[in-house]
């Protein structure tokens, strides 16, 4: 048994996987603020896993923990969760003696690229070979799999698509650069230049734009032209199979696909190279409610085999 963690900046999201590669057991609760709060967090997560879901503690053998921030290459050391309230903490060196298992700590974005690709079929075949996970959520970010093994590059930012400057003229990116795809399409920014009071800001930027509102309209159209850069991107410079999309924002659904689609479309129409690389269908959403990040996270727990464990994933779910 295996367990994994997707800590967010509001709520933890836990996984008990089976040998089978099965989850056994999932719940939620929320995610304390600060590095001792974080870190009790994950030990309250394994054991409400335990206590209210019924998994057998005893058969753990590992548990993997996705976190915003950076993580030290070979460490379970955090850095920079500033969502969390986290500047510095080795999350595994904290937790692992209160569990008395091995603890690994992986960026989360990337532990849900390896639970998107161990959770995604088409029509019954296998995993794709290659795969990108673009994270749409407060920023933008994505994870790479290949052959479900995760490729972080030299210094861990492969995938790290957010600050590609698109628009030397666009709206101004917190990293001081304009016309971030971030800066156009991320949570956080569109929330920010929208600047009305809302639970849900880019869903109410989407229907004030079907509403016809002129600053609403810019806003969407930017978002779409940002997840359309960041798509043109990753499969330029990665040539992957399929890029999936996940995050917050995608609770939008199909009105954000449509946009998605509609640029991917637009691009492409003046060249037949880009027409040849049919970015559309290589685009899907990651199912809502899906423990994407979870599964990942106990994946690189496990360590390893990481490709024999997520294929076991796709085919017992």
């Amino acid at each position: 048994m295996k367990v994994g963690l997707d800590v967010g900046g509001t709520k933890t999201d836990a996984v008990a996987v089976d040998a089978e590669g099965a989850i056994a057991g999932r719940l939620r609760i929320p995610t304390g603020w600060g590095p001792d709060a974080v870190a009790q967090t994950v030990v309250d997560a394994v054991r409400a896993l335990g206590a209210e879901a019924g998994v057998d503690l005893s058969a753990v053998r590992s548990v993997g923990v996705g976190i915003p921030g950076q993580i030290e290459p070979g460490t379970g050391r955090v850095v920079h969760a500033v969502n969390l309230g986290v500047d510095e903490l080795d999350l595994a060196a904290a937790v692992a003696p209160q569990l008395g298992v091995p603890v690994q700590v992986e960026n989360d974005v990337k532990a849900a690229a390896l639970g998107a690709h161990a959770l995604h079929t088409r029509d019954g075949a296998p995993a794709p070979g290659s795969m990108a996970y673009l994270n749409l959520g407060t920023g933008i970010a994505a994870g790479i799999v290949s052959d479900g093994v995760l490729w972080r590059g030299a210094r861990g930012t492969a995938g790290e698509v957010g600050h590609i400057s698109v628009d030397p003229n666009g709206p101004l990116c917190r990293c001081g650069q304009r016309g971030c795809i971030e800066a156009l399409a991320g949570g956080g920014a569109i929330a920010e230049r929208w600047a009305k009071r809302s639970a849900l800001p880019v869903r109410d930027v989407f229907d004030a734009a079907d509403a016809g509102d002129a600053s609403a309209r810019q806003l969407r159209a930017g978002l779409a032209r940002g997840v359309a850069a960041a798509v043109r991107v990753l499969v330029l410079t990665a040539d992957v199979d399929i890029v999936v999309l996940g995050g917050g924002v995608t609770a939008l659904g199909d009105r954000l696909m449509n946009d998605v689609a509609a640029e991917l479309a637009a691009s492409a129409e003046a060249s037949p190279f880009m027409r040849s690389l049919r970015l559309a269908e290589r685009v899907e959403l990651l199912p809502p409610g899906s423990p994407a990040a979870a599964l990942g996270a106990a994946l690189v727990g496990a360590g390893g085999d990481a490709a024999h464990d997520a294929e076991e994933a796709l085919v017992h779910g």
